[in-house]
Parts: structure tokens; C-alpha cells; sequence
């Protein structure tokens, strides 16, 4: 949950920062899938970590270059302080495998500006190597219509978060993929485990009919249900 994101020392023009107040949109959207969950007693152990933070201009700010040793005990290089968002969810992934073994992960971050050059405002990106949850996930986003779109965890990638000080670095070599080399960099905090799904997200829908202008929780109605027919209720 970044509360407002300004993008740090790697600060964003006026024209980007202007709807920032929507970046904690995962955070948004994951409470209000926890609530669901809650309130229909689906028959799981639910486990909601949320990290909350500012990224903002200040003297104690991170800086490019700075190298950051993560919860994990990964070290990352930040070469842009506006990818904050993946550094967070990284020590929640790392937390959530922490003395357990979750049958499944799932995050939700309105991560990256890559993802909404290729799919555009109204359709989620979903990353996973899990062939049957990308599908069921697809499958009840439509009948729903709470669409989303798989896009590819693509592995010869990973080279472009390479960094020669730090285990990788934040953000990609190169100013394209931006949204794929995002969730490879997520990937690594998962400890192997091989249902997580990575929702790469706007939060945020323009005026039109029965949506007014605003924060919107896209894709929770269709997870809600993949989980509800995956689990049952109590």
C-alpha cells in the first residue's frame, strides 16, 4: 500500500503524480477481497499482510544506487526510486512463506506503467506459471465481468534485472517489458511456491456507466469466486 507515491528522488512530473493518491490500489483491493472472504466463510486459513508506505522526497530518502538488503537476505540495487512498489511486496512475499507452506499466494499491486501500455486501464495483467489457476482465473473474471489477462512470466528476461553489485536490481536494463521483468523480480521472493499469482493492476476506472470515476477493485469479484469454488464455505 503505497499511500501516495511522488516516485522519490526519481521524482514523477505533475502530470503522473496527479492521481498518486490511487497507488495503494492493491492495498485497496486486497481488503476488500479479504472482506468477501470473510463475510461468505470460505474454508481457508486467510492470511492478509499488507505493507503501507510514502514514497517521498526527503533526506532520508533511498536513493539511485543505493543497494538494499531485503527481508529475504537478497540484495537489490535501486536503479529508479519510482519502483518502489516491488521492493515492498518482496518482504511480504518472503514473510508469507516465512514458517509456512501456503497453498497459494496471491498479490495485487497497481505495480507498473508497462502494464497499462499493453493491456490499457480496464484489464488486470495476471502472471503465473500455473496453467489451471490462469485459466480458472480467466474463466470467472469473464463470467463475472471483472476481466483479466494473462501475460508471460517470461524467463530469459530475468537478465535484464541483472546488477553487477547486487543480487538484481529494480528495475530493468532496458525500457520495454517493464511489467514482465516486475513480476520476475516478485517471483524470486516466493520461495518456489507454485500456485502464487501476481495481478498487476490499474485500481482506478474513468466515468462510465455504472462505474463513476474512482478508485475500483478490478479483479476481485472474479477471484472471489475462483476461491469460492477452489475451497468451498464452512
Amino acid at each position: 500500500g503505497v499511500c501516495f507515491d511522488t516516485g522519490g528522488l526519481d521524482i514523477k512530473p505533475p502530470s503522473s503524480m496527479a492521481t498518486m493518491k490511487k497507488d495503494m490500489g492493491g492495498a485497496g483491493a486486497v481488503l476488500s477481497l479479504a472482506s468477501m472472504i470473510m463475510a461468505s466463510k470460505l474454508d481457508v486459513k486467510l492470511r492478509v499482510l499488507i505493507p503501507c508506505v510514502e514514497n517521498c522526497v526527503a533526506g532520508n530518502a533511498f536513493r539511485p544506487s543505493d543497494v538494499i538488503k531485503s527481508r529475504s537476505g537478497l540484495t537489490v540495487e535501486i536503479g529508479n526510486t519510482d519502483a518502489e512498489g516491488r521492493l515492498i511486496l518482496a518482504d511480504c512475499l518472503t514473510l508469507a512463506t516465512e514458517g509456512e507452506e501456503p497453498d497459494l499466494i496471491l498479490d495485487m499491486a497497481t505495480l507498473t506503467g508497462a502494464h497499462r501500455v499493453a493491456l490499457g486501464w480496464d484489464l488486470p495483467g495476471i502472471f503465473t506459471d500455473n496453467e489451471e489457476l490462469a485459466q480458472k482465473l480467466y474463466e470467472k473474471g469473464m463470467e463475472h465481468h471483472d476481466p483479466v489477462w494473462r501475460l508471460p512470466l517470461w524467463k530469459p528476461y530475468a537478465k535484464m534485472i541483472d546488477s553487477k553489485i547486487a543480487d538484481m536490481n529494480n528495475i530493468g536494463s532496458v525500457p520495454w517489458g517493464g511489467a514482465i521483468t516486475a513480476a520476475l523480480f516478485l517471483q524470486k521472493f516466493v520461495n518456489g511456491c507454485p500456485n502464487w499469482v501476481h495481478i498487476d493492476f490499474n485500481g482506478w476506472t474513468r466515468e462510465k456507466p455504472g462505474f463513476p470515476e474512482g478508485g475500483e477493485p478490478q479483479a476481485v469479484r472474479g477471484i472471489y469466486e475462483m476461491l469460492k469454488e477452489r475451497y468451498g464455505t464452512l
